[in-house]
């Protein structure tokens, strides 16, 4: 049994933001982080791991220094690494992303009692289209959102949480989850595990080893096969600091009312 935990290298948007001229995000500029929700993602695969011995595989869509962080999650506990790297892949929406990481997953192969786990969005982008697209691609049962997943044999038992309370779905494997933080709390990395996570299994498919997947065509991956383009992005302008005003009588009233007038907003 096999889990397969996608992940998202994204800027740590906690700090400084670039934005290049063009309107796109200058992510060589700015610190990165492991997307927090697929971080629920890899603590789920490797809190089944503990119950079943299964393999947990983390993949990765992404540039070179992307293997920083698959190393950190193999040194989380995951038992290989897989990082999907190439140029033609440069400029991918969640379409053409979805195409590629389908593809791979292909390529690692999934058998009957299999998963797929993603975390149920990225900071970067928040559409949580990724993962759902990638089980439309790969003709896979999804349940997203999952609080709560129990597995019995070959079938999973999600409590999935709603806006107005939670659902409880029964699915079969293989099938594909998108996580959310509700889920758990990811664990640190060992030091035993981060000794070990340089001698675990590491690869990198690009394009050369995609490209005979029928979900690989140049048409329909990279800039050139992403239907959704970014108009513009920037950093919204720093607000300037708040008035704190103490009193609830008529005079505070009036105060409140004498500066609200001044700046001609009454």
């Amino acid at each position: 049994m096999k889990i397969i935990v996608c992940v998202k290298q994204v800027p740590d948007t906690s700090g400084k933001v670039a934005v290049n001229p063009d309107g796109t995000l200058n992510r060589a500029s700015m610190a990165t982080i492991t997307n927090p929700d697929d971080l629920n993602a890899v603590e789920a695969a490797l809190t089944l791991k503990e119950q079943t011995g299964a393999e947990v595989v983390v993949i990765s869509m992404g540039p070179p220094p992307a293997e920083g962080m698959l190393r950190e999650l193999m040194a989380r506990g995951a038992d290989r690494a897989v990082l999907v790297s190439g140029r033609e892949f440069g400029g991918s929406d969640t379409y053409a992303t979805s195409q590629i990481l389908a593809a791979a997953i292909n390529k690692i192969g999934l058998e009957d009692e299999d998963i797929v786990l993603c975390g149920r969005q990225a900071i970067d982008g928040d559409t949580a289209q990724v993962g759902p697209q990638i089980a439309e691609k790969l003709n896979l049962p999804q349940v997203s959102y999952a609080a709560d997943i129990k597995k019995d044999g070959k079938t999973l038992t999600i409590k999935r949480m709603l806006e107005d309370g939670y659902m409880t779905i029964k699915v079969n494997t293989p099938c594909l989850l998108t996580c959310i933080k509700e889920l758990n709390e990811p664990r640190y990395m060992s030091v035993s595990g981060i000794f070990e996570c340089y001698s675990k299994p590491y690869e990198v498919f690009d394009y050369e080893t995609l490209k005979d997947d029928p979900l690989i065509d140049a048409t329909t991956i990279g800039l050139k096969g992403s239907p959704t383009n970014i108009f513009k992005s920037f950093t919204p302008p720093q607000k300037g600091a708040g008035m704190m005003m103490e009193g609830a009588d008529k005079a505070t009233c009036e105060q409140l009312a004498g500066l609200l007038a001044a700046k001609h907003l009454i």
